[in-house]
């Protein structure tokens, strides 16, 4: 690995790392440059399990010693989620090379459709735990399956069930979403790991670019009445990301 390949994992994940706290879509952009770099489809999976873990640990521990979140109910919400992880991550190391790429390009148009939906401005108020029940139990199943799966654009998913459906302010909606990832992601690691598809140095070389843009991303996060802009800059660079994996 170069240089250059190096400065690459380390910035694009600092852009990643951004992303994926303040709104969604960071792995639209890491997962196809572990691609590009060389690693099999579903190595490339694996290892950018290893940022996607590190980036939330930075973004959880922040957001608690800013005295924010709620442990107890994103333990409610995150458990339905890695019971999910489990059978997507299971399933994402069984699929062949052609079948993952499809999924991937695919999953990649969605979650851009997803973001360009216009976001409605919402009354909202604190999530208490008897407003939970089953259908957003199952709605973090399904969740955790997908995001187990490919993990891309799940953020976007997060907003519909947390924001639309849950109507939590969008700035707990990235308080619970980062906390619910950390969670359900360590067992999808895991998997992945046991299979013999994570590059832990090349992984780690990413993460440290996540870790950055994370711990920049919790600052913005609790400072400003949000990002929207962000989700702009990213479907940019998706695009570009897009064209080359169709003609990859």
């Amino acid at each position: 690995m170069t240089l250059v390949d190096v400065a690459a994992l380390v910035f694009l994940g600092g852009v990643a790392g951004f992303i994926n706290v303040l709104s969604a879509g960071g792995s639209m952009l890491t997962l196809p440059l572990l691609i590009f770099l060389g690693l099999p489809p579903q190595v490339a999976n694996g290892t950018n399990r290893v940022a996607i873990t590190l980036q939330s640990v930075t973004a959880v521990g922040s957001f608690l010693k800013g005295g924010h979140g709620n442990l107890g109910i994103s333990l409610r919400l995150a458990v339905p989620a890695i019971i999910g992880s489990l059978v997507g991550a299971w399933l994402a190391t069984r699929v062949s090379k052609e079948a993952f790429e499809f999924v991937l390009v695919a999953a990649m148009i969605m979650a851009s459709f997803f973001m360009i939906l216009p976001t409605p401005t919402l009354d909202t108020r604190p999530l208490t735990p008897d407003r939970l029940g089953p259908v957003i139990y199952l709605a973090m199943f399904m969740i955790g399956v997908y995001g187990g799966f490919i993990q891309v654009g799940v953020g976007a998913l997060f907003i519909v069930v947390l924001y639309r459906m849950l109507r939590i302010d969008l700035r707990q909606v990235n308080v619970f979403k980062v906390a619910i990832v950390l969670l359900y992601t360590l067992p999808a690691l895991l998997i992945f790991a046991l299979n013999g598809q994570v590059r832990w140095g090349v992984g780690l070389m990413l993460a440290a670019g996540n870790i950055s843009g994370a711990f920049l991303a919790v600052k913005v996060n609790m400072s400003t009445r949000g990002a929207q802009w962000v989700k702009w800059i990213t479907l940019v660079m998706v695009a570009a990301i897009l064209v080359r994996l169709i003609v990859y």
